[in-house]
């Protein structure tokens, strides 16, 4: 059964906002890395929407060689988008979720290959609702922003993770890596 994994930059006051952390070559590479060995990722309209960049590095390389690399292999990677208001997508290895959020996760889990990412805020806070992540991967950054959307908005009920392992980046920034209960 493949893994679903939610994989997220964050400040260390909890707000997530991809113009608040360290994007330097290591991050960029680490999350190639990532990209690269999943099947999959889900992202909400407007994180998608914010992926859509990394066409414009392919289109206009500038010549940093990491985000370059990160930008070929977001474009190669199958990109499912839940959306209540996209009728259509545009960049071709995406397409548009057609079942709920729950059905079209326990359809992918149950398949075989490689794990499931989730690069949205609001699926993550959807899915741990519904007790479908296996496993977070929360990169912290040494920013406390004071401001923005917080990752875990709406949980209302507690819930213990499992420590599994760390990544720590020159930055400062570090990837914990957490189990999900039940897992």
């Amino acid at each position: 059964m493949r893994k679903v994994i939610a994989a997220m930059n964050m400040t260390i006051d909890g707000f997530c906002d991809h113009t608040a952390g360290i994007a330097d070559d290591e991050l960029h590479e680490h999350y190639e890395e990532l990209i690269r060995d999943a099947g999959i990722l889900l992202y909400g309209r407007i994180t998608y929407q914010l992926m859509e960049y990394w066409r414009t590095v392919l289109e206009h390389p500038e010549g940093n060689k990491s985000e370059y690399d990160f930008a070929v292999t977001m474009d190669k990677i199958p990109k499912l988008v839940f959306s209540h208001t996209l009728k259509s997508t545009d960049w071709n290895t995406a397409s548009l979720a057609t079942g709920s959020l729950e059905e079209e996760v326990e359809k992918l889990k149950k398949q075989e290959g490689k794990d499931i990412l989730v690069g949205s805020p609001s699926l993550i806070v959807a899915l741990t609702k519904l007790g479908l992540i296996d496993e977070y991967q929360l990169c912290v950054h040494p920013v406390v922003e004071g401001k923005g959307l917080p990752l875990f908005k709406n949980i209302t009920e507690r819930t213990v993770l499992k420590l599994i392992k760390t990544k720590i980046f020159k930055s400062g920034a570090i990837t914990l890596y957490y189990q999900a209960p039940n897992k």
